[in-house]
């Protein structure tokens, strides 16, 4: 069966987009273009550039969209194999991990509410306790932000001694505490008053202060800073 494709050997080297992109910059290169880059190879009907832009036009031309694709649905495309669909997925993997970076360094944590606001999608929908450690630096920025253990529906176990030696290590100059209330009831527990005291105390031994204990629930939270309890 003859074709009337046109080879990316037989291109322009100005046209071929790798060759492009040393020649001018990534800034240079189409959407379609830094996606044939990834694919790095086409079909017998159709060049890498045309497979970008076919996979494209099946997300309405939108790499969020796209983004969103899972191996499944990409290894559906004509063309597309589990090496480039996989390829794919790590590249935009690998986009939304640095863009959370950037966004955690930015970030500042002023008041229970920033908490709130930050913790909600991490834990506040699960069926089960998670107990999260914000560090920060002098000026209230994020350094991390760690899930330090996981449990049931009403506890999760926290080892102090394993939060201040990450604090030590990060340089970290304060901490805030964030867990969640699977019931709905951000109230806290007894324990939960016990383990805001210890944590409290053994960090006042290393400089480093506690400024907020946030109970978070899907549609509310309880800070023990705003309720005068730190």
């Amino acid at each position: 069966m003859q074709t009337d494709k046109l080879n990316l050997k037989d291109w322009s080297v100005a046209d071929r987009p790798r060759e492009k992109c040393v020649a001018q910059g990534l800034s240079a290169l189409t959407d379609a273009e830094l996606i044939a880059v990834l694919l790095r190879s086409g079909t017998r009907q159709e060049t890498v550039v045309d497979l970008a832009k076919r996979v494209l036009s099946m997300s309405d031309n939108r790499l969020n969209r796209l983004s969103e694709w899972s191996l499944r649905d990409l290894q559906q495309i004509h063309g597309i194999g589990q090496t480039k669909a996989v390829t794919l997925l790590v590249a935009f993997e690998l986009g939304r991990r640095v863009r959370a970076e950037k966004v955690e360094e930015q970030r500042r944590m002023q008041s229970p509410a920033d908490v709130y606001e930050y913790m909600l999608s991490r834990n506040g929908h699960l069926g089960y306790e998670e107990f999260w450690v914000l560090f920060l630096n002098q000026a209230s920025a994020l350094i991390k932000a760690d899930r330090v253990s996981q449990g049931g529906l009403t506890m999760t176990a926290v080892d102090v001694r394993l939060i201040l030696k990450q604090a030590l290590e990060l340089s970290a100059t304060s901490l805030i505490l964030c867990h969640n209330h699977p019931s709905g009831d951000v109230v806290p527990s007894r324990m939960d008053d016990q383990l805001t005291r210890q944590l409290c105390e053994a960090a006042r031994l290393f400089n480093i202060h506690v400024t907020d204990h946030v109970v978070i629930s899907r549609n509310s939270y309880y800070s023990y800073q705003e309720e005068g309890r730190l």
